[in-house]
Formats: structure tokens, C-alpha cells, sequence
């Protein structure tokens, strides 16, 4: 398995020192100490013993041993690793280092307090430094690797060996930092960049630990202050609130590269950057003011803890990690889960009670990648960068009663995304607009990514918890994915990172079981639009497709489902073979839903081995997959639109985790009260209407003045109407319901959901 920024070996508890030095780097009253060991309990632990601490130093010392046995004495390190200019390789020499370091460093570890490896290991840190990794280093390749990713590893090293480190071999190897992070508000390869998000918070941390191991109190300041943007006036403050570019909306979203939503990967590395500042500065004269860490304590519930399902992140908050081998939504799952851990050790009351429960609910249901398990120390071990033993002990220090189960529906209108909770499954949507990019795929990663915004349909099921980690993403048919209207033809060179030209893409929220979302879609070349709606309840989603329109010349389809791993699929209760052409009133696909056809359509029905490999979609220097061919067996579901159609319509149900009977007896349950292009519209059992409308028009009691997404329904106190703009351009609508004509305040509403009482 390759190193990639965020995934590396993980390690255990500091060891006794074994022998002193002439001249250790720190005094026993130095006050920088605790700065120090407080990073080193992060990479080494608090030695907690436990069976499963045990089980997985045995897995984490195997693969340190093996980097250490096949570590030179001289020249390269490792032989698939040459020195040389560049970061294709530096990143995964520092990482293996590392691995062994912290092995050392841990009591009970293969290689712990053997004065041979710590020799070997300043040996590899010298060598490294004259030949890496030094001040008169240039950057060439990713920037990251220079002022990030190489930091990180080798700061994980020092800590764990500090005590027998002079001050001034720590000073001679972290004199490269000082070089690149010695501002980490810029960027230093180009000093024009301000740093924003992750990596500022990533600098910080860096910045505050290399000023403690070189008794640089102004550098730690510096680490600091860059938290709130002191330099910058604040306007980078990792912990403002953003009304554009990269960090936290006032609804939870958050975005990173402008136009990305990535609560799922450099939210969490934000995140987990503010638990390691919190950790190792708790009890010092730098501790962060308790108004600031409450600030990050609530960023949990807000940002995160909606996208996390059975312990790992859903897919449309991951941006192009998703196409990485060793960062599955499990391991970055993982990260989070010790990164709230952290949290709550310094947290107290209602904060520490919360975030140890979230852990713990992620904890008990993640089954399908068991945080306290590692048997393979590349694969689901708890947290990329606050590592497996430590995440572990963490976890068993704050043992808590999980956090329930609770029913949400919640749109995070400034990042585009939405989540549909049950007590039974989850569900979300991958969209793109004006605002929001359709997929992110730069430094070789997400090379099938062309349609994961194009209205992807995201099922998470409780008997398919890995369904997206096991190989999903190699195997899939990237033109054929679950909710979205494509072609059949090549797709074309992917973008780094391309908006739509529609802007209306949005929702609305009636109460935490039913909402409706919609997407005026747009193929990347412009040639195939269609009006796409969902609308969710607590037994299922509805689909309506309306105007699918293309002049391309290529077949047009629309994909119902397209699931690995699934059972036998019935249609009209006959079970289906390896392909058929069906026209079926409903059909039941065993282990994951059952789907009713609202309007008489063809569908296709494919059940087929596929094979790819990570290296397929992700070729980055320092994260691509492996050559390892994976088969998964897929069952699709897809309508037939036909070569240039013109006003094409679809309209279907799925009901998630459905029987048979049950999927039989909803197919009268679903009142259909629109499908045009101007509006579509569901009517609940309980007479509520959920419509979005992209024009001006009317659907049964309720007219519009302009594009809005409604929903009308009775309340304890009467009659409601909750109204939203999902363009995110108007500053009012008129919305006429039951006789009564109101003016609903859009302005600066961002997408959100207005309630306004009919009384």
C-alpha cells in the first residue's frame, strides 16, 4: 500500500528513555515540555493497556520491522525509494521513518527502546537532511509535500525522540521547517498565497510544535495567532464564519479549494489539526481561550457528525479522496472519530458528554472497519494522522453511552449538499451548480470522477455498511451511476475543478422526516439538460425526471440503481436473469430496496462482473493505488431514454431496505401532482404538498412568482408553508397557498428554509 499525505503507519505509547544524554534538548522544568510530550501522547499514546492495544501493536511492529530490515545503512534508505530533487518520493521516505520511530517509541512495540534502531533512526534523520530535505532545499512537484506533509512526519519522528536529540541536532532538522512553515500564513513557494482552511490550521500546528523543540517561543506565538489570522486581520480565520471561498457557513457546510464541500477529508484535517492544538498547548501559558475551543467543540455536531454513516463519511463531502486507496470514507471516518476523542479529553460538561458519545455511537456501529481492530495496520487504522494506539486508548479512556439514532432531513445550501436521515438508512446527494463544482480531479486522483456531481443518489444501507470502501470506486461503472441522467458515449477529458452554468440546485426542509431537493441539470458539454427533483420521506424517495432533452446523438439514459454486492431481483414478484429488457410495475432487488415505476417505463436490467484497480483512478505521486485487479458484481437498474430525445420523463420510488410486501403495497402510496418542466410535486399521505418549482407557476393549492422549492402542510397551530430559494439569486417570491398570497424575504438567504404560518 502507497503512503499518501494523510495515511500513514500508526504507533503506541512513549517509552522509558533509555539512556541520557550529554546534552538533552530539554530540561525537566522546560515549559515548552509539555508542548512536546503533549505531540509525542499523539503519535505514542498514554500506554493504556488493553487486549486490543496489544493486538494492534503486534500488527503496527510487523510492517515497522519490515520497513526497518529493508532500511540501508547508506545510501537510499529503501531501494523502491531513491533520493534524489523532487516530492514523488520524500513523502513516503519520511512516513516509513516515522513508522519506525514511533514503533520504538512505544512500550510493548517490536522495535521499543532498542538502542540500535534509535541509532539507526538519527542516522536516517542525518541522511535524510543532507540529501531531502534541507534549507536550501527548492520545491519541486506539489508544494505540500515540502511545507505539510514532510513537517508532519518528520515532527512525528523528533517528538518520539527528542530526549536523545541535542538541541542543536533538533535545531539543525527543523531548521527546513523553520524555513517553509516559518510564516505559516503564507504560502512559501509563493508568498502572494494566503493560507485558508486545513492547510492553515495544518501550518499552525506545525509552526506551535517546531517552535516548542527549538525553544522558540515567538514561532509558537506565531503557530497561534495564524489560528484566527492575527497577521490578516482575521479575514482567515480557520474559525470564522465565510460568506465565500474556503472554510465554515453559518449552515455547517464547509469548502476547501473554493468551490469543493470537503467536511469529509480537509474539514476533518482542520479539525484534527485544532484537537492536536488544543491538546498540546492544555495546561501552558498558550492554551487557546475557552470561547475558541467550545467554537471547535461544536464544529462535531454541526459540520460532521450529519455526514457520518456507521462510522465512515459519505461520499459527497469526500471531493476526489474518494478515488484514494488508503483513504476509504472508513479511514477518514477513523480520523474523526479520534480527532472528537482528542477533543473530548480536554473538553468538560455538556461538550465532553457529547462529543464521547458521538465517538462512541461511530464506534459501536463502524462493524464493517472496527476502530479498536487493526488487523492490517494500511487499512482502517484510527486516524491518519492521531494514530492507531492512541486512538484506541483515547477510546477506551472516554467509554460513554453512544449518541441515538435520530431522525434528520438537513440541507447545507452554501456547500450544495443535503442528508436524509432514518431510524433504518441514510441517503444523500452528490450535485453541482454555479457555485458548487461538479467533481474535483487534480494531482492524478478521481480520473472516473466525470459525473459523481451530475445528481448521484447515495443509499446507505445498515447490511451494506463498507458498500462504498470495498472497491467500489475502481469497479463502478462511472457512466452509470445511481440518480444521474447520462450518455452512452466517451465522456470527454475530465476538468480540475468545473462548475455548472445553472445555478438553481437546492431544497427544502418541512421537518426532519421529509424534504424535497432539486437540480436544473446540465451535461459538462452543454448538450443533454434535464429538470431532476427527489423527494424524500421516511419510507422512501421519489424520483421525477422531467424535459431530458439531448442533441448529441448518443444514447441517453437514466440510471434507477447500480448496487455491488446485491441479492436476487424480482420484477412484478418473476426473478430476473443477467439481462432483460423489463417494462415492470415494481421490482425488488434482495438486501437493498424495492423500486416502483410511476409512469409505465422501460427499464434495463444488467447484472455484471466488473474489474478495475485503484491505479485506474488515481495515479498521484504520492497516493496512487495499487496494480491489484478487484471484481464486483453489479446489479443496474437503468431507463432507456433514447437517441436525442426531446422533453423525455421518468418518475420512481426507491424504498431503502424494503420487502417484498412492502414494496408491493406502496405502489398506490405515491401521489405524483407534477412533472413538467415548470414544477414537480409529490402529495404525502397526510396531504402535505412537497413541490419544486423552476418558473413561475401552479401545482394544485399553491402558486409561485419564481423558482422556489414548497411545501405546504398543517402543523399543531394550522396551516404552513416552508419556502426556499435553491438559485440563491432572488431577493423575494410570492407564494399563494389556501387564499392567502405572501411575500417570502429571499435576500441573502443562501438557500435556506423560510417558515411562514398561514394564520
Amino acid at each position: 500500500m502507497p503512503v499518501n499525505r494523510r495515511t500513514v503507519l500508526r504507533g503506541g505509547a512513549l517509552a522509558v528513555a533509555t539512556a541520557a544524554l550529554s546534552q538533552p534538548a530539554f530540561a525537566a522544568a522546560d515549559p515548552l515540555r509539555r508542548i512536546v510530550t503533549g505531540y509525542r501522547e499523539l503519535q505514542t499514546g498514554i500506554n493504556r493497556p488493553s487486549p486490543e492495544r496489544s493486538a494492534a501493536l503486534m500488527n503496527l511492529g510487523r510492517v515497522a520491522k519490515s520497513y526497518y530490515d529493508s532500511m540501508s545503512s547508506s545510501g537510499p534508505l529503501w531501494t523502491d525509494l531513491p533520493l534524489g530533487p523532487g516530492s514523488a518520493y520524500t513523502t513516503s521516505m519520511y512516513a516509513r521513518l516515522r513508522a519506525i520511530a514511533v514503533d520504538w517509541g512505544t512500550p510493548g512495540g517490536v522495535l521499543a527502546g532498542d538502542p540500535e534502531v534509535l541509532s539507526r533512526v538519527k542516522s536516517a534523520l542525518e541522511l535524510l537532511y543532507v540529501n531531502q530535505y534541507h534549507p536550501q532545499v527548492e520545491e519541486i512537484g506539489n508544494w505540500y509535500t515540502y511545507e505539510i506533509g514532510v513537517p508532519y512526519y518528520l515532527l512525528h519522528t523528533l517528538v518520539t525522540v527528542a530526549d536523545h536529540l541535542t538541541a542543536d541536532e533538533l535545531a539543525r532538522y527543523v531548521s527546513p521547517i523553520k524555513r517553509f512553515v516559518g510564516n505559516p500564513n503564507r504560502r512559501a513557494n509563493n508568498p502572494t498565497v494566503v493560507e485558508t482552511g486545513a492547510n492553515r490550521a495544518d501550518k499552525a500546528l506545525i509552526a506551535i510544535v517546531s517552535g516548542a523543540l527549538t525553544g522558540d517561543p515567538a514561532w509558537i506565538r506565531t503557530g497561534l495567532d495564524a489560528i484566527t489570522d492575527v497577521a490578516g486581520g482575521g479575514a482567515a480565520n480557520v474559525l470564522a464564519t465565510q460568506s465565500k471561498g474556503d472554510g465554515f457557513y453559518a449552515d455547517g457546510s464547509f469548502l476547501q479549494h473554493d468551490t469543493i464541500p470537503y467536511p469529509g477529508h480537509y474539514g476533518i484535517v482542520l479539525l484534527t489539526a485544532l484537537a492536536g492544538t488544543i491538546h498540546v498547548t492544555d495546561g501552558t501559558a498558550y492554551a487557546l481561550p475557552d470561547a475558541l475551543k467550545q467554537q471547535v467543540y461544536a464544529l462535531v455536531g454541526d459540520t460532521f457528525a450529519p455526514f457520518v454513516y456507521a462510522g465512515a463519511l459519505m461520499e459527497p463531502v469526500r471531493g476526489r479522496m474518494l478515488s484514494r486507496q488508503g483513504e476509504t470514507a472508513h479511514d477518514i471516518g477513523h480520523q474523526l472519530t479520534v480527532a472528537t476523542l482528542v477533543l473530548a479529553r480536554s473538553a468538560t460538561g455538556a461538550a465532553q458528554n457529547e462529543l464521547s458519545a458521538f465517538a462512541a455511537k461511530w464506534i459501536k456501529e463502524g462493524t464493517y472497519a472496527p476502530f479498536l481492530e487493526i488487523p492490517d495496520p494500511e487499512r482502517f487504522a484510527p486516524g491518519p494522522d492521531l494514530v492507531a494506539t492512541p486512538g484506541i486508548e483515547f477510546a477506551q479512556e472516554m467509554l460513554a453511552s453512544p449518541a441515538p439514532v435520530v431522525a434528520m432531513h438537513r440541507i447545507f445550501a452554501r456547500q450544495d449538499r443535503m442528508v436524509h436521515v432514518t431510524e433504518g438508512w441514510s441517503a444523500s446527494l452528490g450535485v453541482g451548480s454555479t457555485r458548487i463544482s461538479r467533481y474535483e480531479s487534480i494531482n492524478g486522483m478521481n480520473l472516473h470522477g466525470w459525473h459523481v456531481g451530475d445528481g448521484v443518489l447515495y443509499l446507505f444501507l445498515p447490511n451494506a455498511k463498507g458498500h462504498y470502501s470495498d472497491a467500489y470506486w475502481p469497479t463502478v461503472d462511472p457512466l452509470l451511476l445511481p440518480g444521474t441522467t447520462t450518455k452512452a458515449g466517451p465522456p470527454g477529458p475530465l476538468a480540475a475543478t468545473p462548475l455548472t452554468t445553472k445555478a438553481h440546485v437546492g431544497g427544502v426542509r418541512w421537518d426532519a422526516r421529509h424534504g424535497a431537493y432539486a437540480m436544473d441539470f446540465v451535461s459538462e458539454d452543454g448538450r443533454l439538460s434535464a429538470k431532476k427533483s427527489w423527494f424524500f420521506t421516511p419510507a422512501g424517495i421519489v424520483c421525477l425526471g422531467a424535459g431530458i432533452t439531448d442533441d448529441s446523438g448518443q444514447a441517453v439514459r437514466t440510471t434507477i440503481e447500480n448496487r455491488a454486492g446485491a441479492g436476487a431481483l424480482l420484477a412484478d414478484g418473476r426473478v430476473v436473469g443477467i439481462a432483460s429488457a423489463l417494462r415492470p410495475r415494481w421490482l425488488h432487488l434482495d438486501g437493498v430496496a424495492g423500486y416502483v415505476l410511476l409512469d409505465g417505463a422501460d427499464v434495463t436490467a444488467l447484472r455484471e462482473d466488473r474489474t478495475g484497480s485503484w491505479r485506474d483512478i488515481d495515479t498521484g505521486a504520492n497516493t496512487k493505488g495499487t496494480t491489484t485487479p478487484y471484481t464486483r458484481r453489479y446489479q443496474k437498474l437503468v431507463l432507456e431514454h433514447g437517441v436525442r430525445p426531446v422533453d423525455a420523463k421518468y418518475a420512481y420510488a426507491i424504498l431503502p431496505a424494503a420487502s417484498v410486501v412492502e414494496t408491493v403495497s406502496s405502489a398506490l402510496a405515491w401521489r405524483v401532482r407534477a412533472n413538467t418542466t415548470t414544477a414537480q410535486a409529490l402529495r404525502l399521505w397526510d396531504n402535505t404538498l412537497l413541490a419544486n418549482f423552476y418558473r413561475e407557476g401552479t401545482v394544485d393549492e399553491v402558486t409561485v412568482s419564481g423558482p422556489a422549492s414548497v411545501a405546504l402542510g398543517r402543523n399543531g397551530a394550522g396551516w404552513q408553508l416552508a419556502v426556499s430559494d435553491p438559485t440563491q439569486l432572488q431577493d423575494s417570491v410570492h407564494v399563494t397557498a389556501r387564499r392567502h398570497t405572501v411575500e417570502v424575504p429571499l435576500r441573502n438567504s443562501f438557500g435556506a428554509t423560510k417558515i411562514v404560518s398561514l394564520q
